[in-house]
């Protein structure tokens, strides 16, 4: 039976950590259980944590195995390689998807009945090799998809336009990655048409400041690794946003990796697509209206996915 009010994050580095201390500050879980190869890594994030735990909600965290996963309402897997300065994302698939054929027979081998959530990079490919080698159903196999991009992308348009963030309604879509693409055609700040917003802020050319924004949004990654090694704050509260969203139900609307069937002409892979997502998953895979440019993209964006999943035989 499973206990909705339980959780596991697999692999303890920067990001599994960091997850986890941001899903004990929301108070999502009753129950957190830490897993990872080294096992005093994940005794030693728990009792990290668990000394916190008099300032936060009521809740165990523990270092736990794999037998601990059988009642879990989430599986949160961050488990993986590290990217590395210069490296991309899809530089860490074989790595990755080697560590994920690792991980994938504990769960199923439970019978795990919750829903799996993939953090790990390359997070589209990820997803649906563990789609694949899990069995498991599409709407309970979820990446983090492009989440932490859109968070990227509404707090960088925001500086530039001098407004709130929580203001600004765009997506970036596609591949959490490289060919990843703004929809800049139905983005609005509060309601008011993006170009229209511009007008009012009196910003000419407006075409010069969405590319910037959508360099700076795309390559941000790689920024801060050069800087400091790794990313990890922005994605935790990302992921704590969509595990919210879940527990609580919330019927909302987020760009997570999803197995798709047909959506825009596409199958056979997981892609970044905003989705209605609660307590059972993936409830809607939406196609949202896009420009011919912004669906040519994300045509191509599909195209060098579907490379690289033929390139490691999934």
């Amino acid at each position: 039976m499973i206990n909705v009010r339980k959780a596991a994050v697999i692999g303890c580095g920067f990001v599994g950590a960091s997850i986890a201390f941001s899903l004990m500050q929301r108070g999502l879980y009753s129950e957190l259980v830490l897993i990872d190869a080294n096992q005093d890594k994940a005794q030693g994030e728990a009792m990290d944590l668990s000394h916190g735990l008099p300032y936060a909600a009521s809740m165990r965290i523990y270092a736990g195995t794999y037998d601990d996963v059988a009642d879990c309402a989430m599986v949160i897997l961050t488990a993986g390689a590290n990217q590395k300065p210069g490296e991309t994302r899809l530089d860490l698939i074989g790595k990755n998807v080697a560590i994920l054929k690792s991980i994938i027979p504990q769960l199923t081998s439970r019978n795990f009945q919750g829903i799996l959530l993939v953090v790990a990079n390359p997070v589209d490919v990820l997803t649906h090799a563990a789609r694949q080698l899990s069995g498991l159903p599409a709407h309970r196999v979820i990446g983090s998809g492009t989440v932490l991009d859109t968070a990227r992308l509404k707090y960088l348009l925001g500086q530039e336009l001098g407004v709130d963030s929580r203001n600004v309604h765009a997506a970036v879509i596609g591949e959490h990655g490289d060919s990843e693409l703004a929809v800049w055609s139905s983005a609005n700040i509060s309601s008011v048409d993006l170009d229209q917003f511009c007008r009012l802020r009196g910003i000419g050319d407006r075409q010069a400041l969405l590319e910037r924004v959508y360099h700076e949004v795309r390559d941000s990654a790689y920024e801060i690794i050069q800087r400091k090694g790794a990313t990890y704050y922005g994605i935790a509260m990302a992921v704590a946003r969509i595990a919210e969203c879940i527990v609580k139900n919330e019927h909302a609307m987020l760009p997570v990796s999803v197995s798709l069937s047909g959506q825009y002409g596409l199958e056979g892979l997981c892609l970044s697509i905003p989705a209605i997502v609660g307590q059972e998953g993936v409830e809607t895979i939406l196609e949202i209206p896009l420009d011919p440019r912004e669906r040519e993209a994300l045509l191509a964006s599909a195209r060098q996915l579907k490379q690289v999943i033929r390139s490691v035989g999934l």
